[in-house]
């Protein structure tokens, strides 16, 4: 039996690792041996500072990462900096290497240590390494809050003193692609009882040129009631050959079937639709045909256009509908605004299809009110640029944003867990992974006006 194994059957405890403080523990613990209290003062009369350039947190993450190197490199060699063994083995430490490594807190510069061979290969700091710690998740954070590459620079410049060009800012944004094409290639469920569709207008260049494009999300209801976000693609060719090209790589990643899909009567989309689903109906957004309307109309007169446009969208039928239209036409408002008069007409073959379902599916339907409210938070991310320069790049960071909006809600909500009800204030999710509300009426309608179509596809 060797020393070791005989000194650790004589102590049952050696072996057993031993329990780490958290940092906290270990924060506090410092501060109670009154460790800390020169470093505190000096940062209390404005003689320390805490981070960028020869900040406290950077210097003492160089005295961990260098203290770290150096183990690791013992650990190589098979012995530690000072034993004379060392000059009578092969290999041994010879100096060490200036590296500059970027960090949350700022610059740090490490005197890397190096062997004679050239093998030692640092885990701790690997080698070609140049950002450690959360930086590259902060730079995607900021990137997916709207700040374009030269802000993220100037920001991390003036906040923790790190200097990175915009080459390396967007090479690290650029890592995201891989994991977005994944996204965007996931396979699909066969049916989507709903699918919204809606569309974001943003500045992409285009050759020499900047042209606008329109950047369409589509979001589907799957058979438990649950949102999810099918895809974005930026509209590279007009009408009905973009429309295809969308829904067939959706029936390629293994949508066989749409019951209903809602958009705001894009130009070649219903086509397209047919042609990819042919039983699907194609329902024109009720809000969308309402706005359409008031464009024409006096900000004066609206309330009480919409007011008389309401009993055309609430009626219990088709007939009824065409009624209230009729109506409203021949009434001083239809005399007065003839053009908020001929959106309906001109829409009704799309529209009518809504006034044939239950309150349970109209109330889902009469809106895409849920993409929406996406559209919009997007929008608020995109307002600062003042171009993308690929189409790639506005997917990118459009899922960027919509991950990040996600995450920033689970936190909130995340920190209210245990509060009842009344006292809880975070959001819910906004679309991905959300509930539909009043889903299990709706469903059971959909299933008595499409039974052949449900049954095979519900357990």
């Amino acid at each position: 039996m060797t020393a070791v194994e005989t000194f650790a059957a004589e102590h049952p405890a050696f072996g057993r690792p031993t329990p780490v403080p958290s940092a906290r523990e270990a924060i506090q613990d410092a501060i109670g041996a009154g460790l800390l209290d020169e470093v505190m003062a000096r940062i209390d009369d404005g003689t320390l500072q805490l981070t960028g350039d020869g900040g406290f947190i950077p210097e003492m993450i160089k005295a961990v990462l260098e203290r770290g190197l150096a183990a690791e490199l013992s650990a190589h060699l098979g012995y530690d900096k000072g034993d004379p063994i060392g000059r009578y083995l092969p290999n041994s430490r010879t100096g060490s290497t200036p590296k500059t490594v970027h960090s949350e807190v700022g610059s740090i510069g490490l005197d890397v240590p190096r062997d004679r061979d050239g093998t030692f290969e640092p885990r701790l700091v690997p080698k070609g390494g140049r950002r450690i710690g959360g930086l590259d998740e902060m730079i995607i954070s900021l990137y997916a809050g709207g700040m374009t590459v030269r802000d993220i620079r100037h920001h991390l410049a003036r906040t923790i003193g790190t200097d990175l060009s915009p080459d390396t800012i967007s090479k690290i944004t650029d890592a995201v692609l891989e994991e977005v094409k994944a996204w965007q290639s996931r396979p699909l469920d066969p049916i989507y009882p709903v699918i919204y569709l809606d569309a974001i207008v943003v500045k992409v260049k285009d050759g020499a040129a900047v042209r606008n494009k329109a950047a369409h999300i589509a979001v589907g209801i799957d058979l438990d009631g649950i949102k999810h976000v099918l895809g974005i693609w930026v509209q590279t060719s007009e009408g009905a050959k973009f429309w295809a090209t969308v829904l067939a790589e959706l029936r390629n990643r293994g949508v066989q079937d749409a019951l209903i899909v809602c958009c705001d009567g894009l130009s070649g989309f219903p086509e397209a639709i047919e042609a990819t689903w042919p039983a699907a109906i194609v329902q024109t957004c009720t809000v969308h045909l309402i706005r359409a309307a008031m464009r024409f109309v006096s900000y004066a007169d609206r309330k009480k256009v919409a007011a008389a446009l309401k009993p055309i969208y609430t009626a219990p039928s088709v007939e009824a509908a065409e009624t209230a239209l009729l109506d409203f036409a021949a009434g001083d408002l239809g005399r007065k605004y003839p053009a908020a008069v001929a959106t309906w007409e001109n829409a009704w073959e799309r529209f009518i299809p809504f006034l044939e379902f239950p309150p349970e599916v109209r109330r889902i339907i009469y809106t895409t009110n849920a993409i929406e409210s996406l559209n919009y938070q997007l929008r608020k991310i995109i307002k600062n640029r003042g171009h993308f320069p690929s189409d790639e790049a506005v997917v990118k960071l459009l899922w960027l944003a919509i991950r990040d909006i996600e995450d920033k809600r689970a936190r909130e909500r995340a920190k209210e867990a245990g509060k009842s009800a009344n006292q809880r204030t975070a959001p819910g999710r906004l679309v991905e992974g959300a509930v539909t509300q009043g889903w299990r009426g709706a469903l059971g309608a959909l299933l008595i006006a499409f039974p052949d179509r449900l049954t095979t596809h519900i357990n």
